[in-house]
């Protein structure tokens, strides 16, 4: 059996097609809210989800570790609001965990040692899939047997630790990232924020020189290591985002430091 969680703050115009790609996958779909002012949480209780409402928010990795601990079912799915199941991805995940299938199927023994896997993910941005900028193949661990996996505790790009050893799966999670270019502007300061924040608490200097210097290496690594030339002005867009949100890190992370410093 398996439990679905998410995390949430204000994804109403996300969370009905999320909720609705889990069924007859996930036995217990947990959501864990954060001060949501739209109906995220009534659209949850509509799918039968289990929904806590912390006062607090400690970023995305305690934040999932919250979710993960609501959970009651063996096996695990850790999926977005803007993400999708698709039914590939069902089925082979309901073979994975042993659901009966029509046929009969059975695993094999080699496959049955894996307790963590890796899905393909297919993201979109303001009208395209990507298939460059190194979002393609894009592997995320999110499939896990829960007695032996937890999140990091990073603020922004937490990850699943697990000593279990890992396999991936071949069908794809659809991941509706950018939806349109106003989301994209909401993102770059969200991420950048975090990040800052997430440096600031390390002890890392940042600097406006920094900040042009990192913003040009993530445009050049964007789209011409990683081929984004080739995914046109979508990917010539989505260059320029990820710039921005490396130079506003690092721009955010000196002010933190020039505000730190006038107070002492």
């Amino acid at each position: 059996m398996l439990s679905a969680i998410l995390i949430t703050r204000n994804e109403a115009h996300n969370l009905e097609d999320c909720l609705a790609s889990l069924q007859g996958l996930a036995y217990e779909i947990v959501v864990v809210d954060t001060h949501s002012n739209d109906a995220t949480v009534s659209i949850a209780q509509r799918f039968g989800a289990k929904v806590a409402q912390p006062d607090d928010w400690p970023g995305f990795g305690p934040q999932n570790n919250r979710a993960l601990a609501l959970a009651t079912q063996p096996w695990i799915l850790s999926i977005d609001a803007d993400e999708r199941v698709s039914p590939e991805l069902a089925a082979e995940i309901n073979l994975l965990i042993g659901r009966a299938q029509p046929d009969g199927s059975r695993l094999d023994s080699e496959e049955k040692q894996y307790s963590a896997y890796e899905i393909p993910r297919k993201s979109w941005y303001c009208g395209k899939f990507i298939q460059h900028c190194g979002w393609r193949p894009d592997y995320v661990l999110r499939l896990f047997r829960k007695s032996n996996a937890k999140f990091s505790d990073d603020l922004v790009h937490e990850r699943v630790i697990t000593t279990d050893v890992i396999s991936q799966l071949k069908n794809h999670l659809l991941h509706y990232s950018y939806l349109d270019f106003s989301q994209v502007l909401v993102k770059v300061e969200a991420y950048s924020s975090a990040a800052a924040q997430q440096a600031f608490s390390r002890g890392e200097r940042g600097s406006i020189g920094k900040g042009i210097a990192h913003g040009a290496w993530a445009f050049f690594r964007t789209y011409v290591l990683r081929a984004g030339f080739l995914d046109g002005v979508h990917g010539l867009a989505l260059s320029i985002s990820n710039a921005q949100t490396s130079y506003y890190k690092y721009v955010k992370l000196w002010a933190m430091q020039q505000t730190n410093n006038s107070r002492r």
